[in-house]
């Protein structure tokens, strides 16, 4: 049977080093819903006419490119303006996703998709198993201001936005405890991979 992975977690949890090693070391191809979100937006797209449209051209950088930064301090702070952006991004991700899925799944019999808000976007029809990256609040909280030069309240507002780490955990296929080593966390990711 075709073994899709979906791979969540909270915001700044390790999805990325959890998808990078199954990249590297296992050669599995990983479909980023992140990049697919990023290309939504970018000049001359549907998606970024429609968020200057109703915030104005002050959400562009000099360069016309989307002001991230900017958004993010208005999504993050109100959720109907949040939940308005999703419904812009969250189809053209959906319809990504599964054309690349369509596309890769002659070829490979393990397909990881890193989706952050998998739950949140109802996406969880797309794959055959759920893996939670997973750290204490504390741990989320100080790496995402160091990643991302947030502060405190900046960061809390990101995590707030998501559904609490706990539930998907309990939503879970597996669960990869990310609050100890990187050696820890690769050993529990090798481990899922081989307990198909």
């Amino acid at each position: 049977m075709k073994r899709i992975i979906g791979l969540t977690g909270g915001i700044g949890t390790g999805k990325s080093t959890v998808s990078n090693h199954l990249a590297s070391v296992h050669k599995l191809p990983i479909l980023d819903a992140d990049i697919y979100a990023r290309v939504a937006v970018e000049p001359g797209s549907a998606v970024l006419s429609k968020i200057v449209e109703r915030y104005g051209t002050d959400i562009l950088l000099s360069d016309r490119t989307l002001n991230r930064r900017r958004l993010g301090e208005i999504v993050f702070s109100n959720l109907d303006e949040r939940r308005w952006l999703e419904e812009q991004i969250h189809p053209l991700v959906r319809d990504r996703l599964t054309a690349e899925l369509n596309l890769l799944s002659e070829q490979y019999s393990t397909i990881v998709l890193v989706v952050p808000l998998l739950f949140e976007a109802g996406m969880t029809d797309l794959v055959t198993e759920i893996w939670v990256v997973y750290c204490s609040k504390e741990q989320q909280m100080q790496r995402l201001m160091e990643r991302d030069r947030l502060s405190l309240e900046q960061a809390q507002a990101r995590i707030n936005s998501q559904m609490l780490i706990e539930e998907k955990c309990d939503r879970a296929s597996v669960v990869l405890d990310n609050s100890s080593t990187l050696e820890a966390l690769i050993k529990q990711v090798d481990l899922a991979l081989k307990n198909a």
